[in-house]
């Protein structure tokens, strides 16, 4: 099941995309982050819907959102500081209708830096990045990450520099579990099948069963689930 909804947000509204597996078999939450406003990024990019897509293969309910100023998201770009307080206004919204959840955080590009932001103050028990722009923005002023850490990097990304993001994470951050996708550019074209597999392999040994009866994830309304 699949809503889409406008949610109240410091900058007027945001646009939000929830979808629920038809069965949902874990108690996680992935919220999703779309890259650059600036640069077409919205939460119907492919990388992103891919995310979607391995949420939902592990029965996974996710949350995807535009950003201020993309879409039916009212405002307009702050870069990354409104970004971030969007984020944390979709968290809010999912900790109410789903209050026992386990959060992931994940982001592609752009919205790789804005979860890892949010992910520092300790409120995701995972976090996943897909091409994280480690040059730009405050990203490098990330020290510390207090839960795992799953990072996919194209070796031939024309849009972030492969190499530095390698060398940044080696030396500030070597705990993180590195995927090196050989010869895959920044969007991963002809690669998201690939991309996908890796995720779901990945991910999967961490999907854990549900209580009894839970919140499932959804519009004004929060669709409900309860398994039996």
């Amino acid at each position: 099941m699949t809503t889409t909804f406008q949610l109240p947000a410091p900058a007027g509204e945001l646009e939000v995309m929830a979808e629920m597996p038809d069965a949902v078999n874990t108690e996680i939450t992935m919220v999703i982050c779309h890259p650059h406003p600036l640069f077409g990024g919205t939460m119907h990019n492919k990388v992103v819907t891919t995310l979607a897509k391995v949420a939902n293969e592990l029965a996974i309910p996710s949350v995807r959102f535009n950003f201020r100023g993309v879409g039916k998201s009212t405002g307009q770009y702050d870069d990354g500081v409104g970004e971030i307080d969007d984020l944390q206004t979709i968290i809010e919204w999912v900790n109410k209708t789903r209050p026992h959840t386990r959060l992931w955080l994940a982001g592609f590009s752009f919205g790789s830096y804005i979860a890892a932001e949010v992910a520092t103050t300790g409120i995701a028990e995972r976090l996943i990045s897909i091409a994280p722009p480690a040059t730009r923005w405050h990203f490098q002023e990330i020290t510390k990450m207090p839960c795992p850490w799953l990072v996919v990097q194209g070796d031939a990304d024309e849009v972030v520099e492969p190499a530095a993001v390698f060398d940044w994470f080696a030396t500030k951050h070597p705990q993180v579990d590195m995927i090196r996708m050989e010869n895959a550019s920044h969007f991963f074209h002809g690669r998201l099948i690939e991309l996908r597999e890796i995720l779901i392999n990945k991910l999967q040994p961490f999907c854990s069963p549900p209580p009894r009866s839970g919140g499932g994830v959804g519009g004004a309304g929060a669709v409900r689930n309860s398994e039996k």
